[in-house]
């Protein structure tokens, strides 16, 4: 499988920390992907940098990270993002969003998203899968996963033609399929368990969340560990079609 070639749709900006340690976001997204005689690029789209039109039928496939701007939102880059996506539709790219990645592939395909409305969902969530999706059972998925969350929003409504096919007792769409093309997944399967520490105290420092909120979110990181191993296998297979 040799040769590909993806682009991951860089929708945050890297914090010193994850920069330091991990290479930013782009580098943790690597790690997690990335197989040998692979090619990855990083466009910083939050930034307005975008693959050209004659660009994008050399890649394989793209990734979209997570972000502190809301999906629903209509800044300059995000409007030109979901013009993006809907070409990436059209050609049917494979796509896979992840958190601030599903919202807006949600919103893109004609789905609707906004605030979460049991609020923040930050530490790790145990959520269903579809018993009846093909990319499960052709993997041996269990019937549960364990994923890293930290949102707000959450897709409310999905596009027509999409398929539920994870969720959760906090957020009814955790992953969604599109097709055989599109799969977004609300949690964050490349995030470590520091990141996630990392991104609370940020969060804290902010102000967006309450020192009680905050200390509960840590405290219950103890009790579990994420499937990170079984997600990760889930993305690569479905990014690079093989299932």
């Amino acid at each position: 499988m040799g040769g590909k070639r993806f682009g991951v749709l860089l929708c945050a900006e890297d914090s010193e920390y994850v920069k330091n340690k991990y290479g930013g976001y782009f580098g943790v997204f690597v790690t997690m992907l990335r197989e040998e005689g692979e090619t990855w690029d990083m466009f910083r789209v939050a930034n307005g940098e975008f693959p050209d039109d004659e660009e994008i039928n050399g890649f394989d496939g793209f990734v979209i990270t997570g972000s502190c701007n809301d999906a629903h939102g209509n800044d300059v880059w995000i409007c030109k993002l979901l013009n993006l996506l809907k070409k990436l539709d059209d050609l049917k790219k494979k796509v896979l969003g992840i958190c601030f990645g599903h919202q807006i592939l949600g919103r893109a395909l004609g789905g609707k998203t906004g605030r979460a409305t049991a609020g923040w969902d930050i530490g790790i969530r145990n959520v269903e899968l579809s018993s009846s999706s093909k990319i499960f059972t052709s993997l041996k998925m269990p019937a549960f996963l364990s994923i890293i969350e930290c949102h707000q929003d959450e897709v409310l409504e999905l596009p027509q033609k999409a398929e539920i096919i994870a969720w959760s007792n906090r957020t009814g769409v955790e992953m969604f399929r599109y097709g055989d093309h599109i799969m977004g997944i609300q949690g964050h399967p490349e995030y470590t368990m520091d990141i996630l520490v990392h991104l609370i105290d940020k969060l804290l420092q902010r102000n967006l969340i309450k020192e009680s909120f905050a200390n509960e979110a840590k405290s219950g990181l103890e009790a579990c560990e994420p499937d990170r191993e079984a997600l990760k296998k889930l993305c690569i297979n479905f990014l690079k079609d093989r299932f």
